[in-house]
């Protein structure tokens, strides 16, 4: 499943650097996640990185994305064919 930030998000840029996917930008008020990107660090972390360093805990599975072991994996396969 992907994750998604919430609104109290207080833009402490703290999550943007850690993504290995590159999935999170700055919105238009507070960070985003782009699920098409976003594998909750599967293949690179044992968890997500932005969860685990986000200081208000505003980081969440995205309830409108769900997905299975197969579609984050084929997901991560083509973030990493298209870095090659």
């Amino acid at each position: 499943m992907a994750l998604k930030i919430a609104d109290d998000c207080i833009n402490c840029d703290m999550c943007e650097p850690e993504c290995p996917n590159q999935a999170i930008t700055m919105g238009e008020e507070v960070y985003q996640i782009d699920t098409s990107r976003c594998t909750e660090c599967i293949g690179h972390y044992d968890e997500p990185q932005c969860v685990a360093c986000c200081p208000i805990d505003c980081i969440e599975p995205d309830p409108e994305h769900i997905e299975t072991d197969d579609t984050v994996n084929a997901k991560l396969e083509k973030i990493i064919s298209e870095a090659r």
